[in-house]
């Protein structure tokens, strides 16, 4: 039965605005090449460019160098206060640390060095566009700050309305993600567009902590819609913790830094409501919980519950189920949700943390697609296919292996979900 389950959901509000540096190109100072061979300035190419207006405050000062490399940039505002960015990855564009201010004055200088020492020195001016009348997407970063999550939190940030397939490379451009230690990933849409998961080929090292920033304020967004917010969280990865349930057994075994630590007898759904197969996260942890499926084509019920954890955004969860302690082990009796006993129920809220892993096999259907943070139950190969911007390189090959949720290894949904009932 699919049953409403209003809980409060934890999440970090979003905005989503396309990347687009407005204006035209800073023309070029063109480096030369002297007569008897020696080697003039690098070429240099700024955006956006000089005297360039109504642009957007998403902006980044975009830099091409020819026969040398960027060595100084300096951003000021109209007041001449310097504004912070940082450079990407490949040093293609300096990334303003906060939105720009809309209607102000920015001016970029930048310092490219050729191989022998020569200089070449850009400058360019440029004013924001007015604050956007347009409608923002919302968007909700599923990753809050100063946590502890499992090692298999998948960075999730969902939109609302979906991101069409046109404007989805520009968004995830203005997504960040860093690694301490480096563990480098890459992001992936779903189908649909509705949400975005960023992950590692292997589960995240304990230990590592993981900075995020989705820079959308008043990124465009196709030609009528922009982002709403821009925001930044850091947590780190705790213990490696995962469980796996099998319909077969009828158990659910918990598993800490590879060593099973205790077997837990379930009751999964019964055949008209079963439990969806898969890899899932645990994204909601709950002491105490209100089930209430009023209005459901087949609910009807309000139950309370204690020590729940979900597991879909369709309302499965491991929670305590007094009720069904008898079946526990040997037939399925829950609305789709692990009902375990009380005392387990417990101990498991002791145990587990928000971005573990929980694997469930044997059961009449399968996971599908976003019902959850579904980034893991996919492989690599597919998982990279949901990029909308080249995957590095280094992140192409696929993994010799399959990772092992048990392996100490390296690399919340929609408010007010319809649930499945204890």
């Amino acid at each position: 039965m699919e049953l409403r389950r209003r809980l409060t959901l934890w999440s970090v509000a979003i905005a989503t605005t396309p990347l687009a540096l407005g204006g035209c190109t800073a023309d070029r100072m063109p480096g030369a090449r002297h007569a008897e061979g020696r080697v003039g300035p690098p070429e240099l190419t700024v955006t956006p460019g000089d005297k360039s207006r109504d642009v957007p405050v998403s902006a980044e000062v975009g830099t091409r160098v020819t026969g040398g490399r960027i060595t100084a940039v300096r951003i000021t505002d109209d007041k001449g206060a310097e504004v912070k960015a940082e450079p990407r990855e490949d040093t293609s564009a300096w990334v303003p640390s906060a939105p720009l201010q809309p209607e102000r004055t920015y001016t970029a200088e930048v310092t490219a060095t050729g191989d022998k020492g020569a200089k070449t020195t850009r400058k360019t001016t440029f004013t924001t566009t007015p604050k956007s009348s347009k409608p923002a997407i919302t968007s909700t970063l599923y990753f809050a700050g100063n946590q502890t999550y499992g090692t298999a939190m998948p960075v999730t940030v969902a939109f609302d309305p979906p991101i069409p397939k046109e404007a989805r490379a520009d968004v995830q451009r203005r997504l960040f993600v860093k690694t301490n230690p480096p563990q480098p990933g890459t992001w992936s849409w779903l189908d649909d567009g509705s949400q975005i998961y960023y992950r590692a080929p292997d589960f995240w090292r304990p230990g590592t902590t993981i900075s995020v920033r989705t820079g959308l304020e008043g990124l465009p967004i196709g030609k009528d819609q922009v982002g709403d917010a821009d925001r930044s969280a850091t947590s780190r990865i705790g213990r490696q913790v995962s469980l796996e349930i099998d319909n077969a057994s009828k158990q659910m075994s918990v598993m800490r830094d590879g060593k099973l630590l205790r077997k837990i007898p379930v009751s999964l759904g019964k055949p008209s409501t079963p439990t969806s197969s898969g890899k899932m996260v645990i994204m909601e942890q709950h002491q105490y919980a209100t089930f209430d499926t009023r209005g459901d084509p087949n609910g009807g019920y309000v139950v309370d519950v204690e020590d729940a954890q979900r597991l879909t955004q369709g309302g499965e969860f491991i929670h305590g189920a007094p009720w069904s302690e008898g079946d526990q082990g040997n037939t399925n009796v829950s609305h789709g949700c692990t009902n375990v006993s009380a005392a387990a129920a417990d101990w498991l809220m002791g145990v587990t943390q928000v971005g573990d892993l929980v694997t469930v096999k044997g059961t009449e259907v399968e996971l599908t697609e976003g019902n959850g943070w579904t980034a893991w139950n996919v492989s690599w190969d597919e998982f990279v296919k949901g990029s909308a911007l080249p995957v590095p390189p280094g992140l192409r090959p696929t993994p010799t292996h399959t990772p092992d949720p048990g392996a100490v290894a390296g690399g919340s949904p929609v408010p007010t979900p319809s649930v499945r009932g204890g």
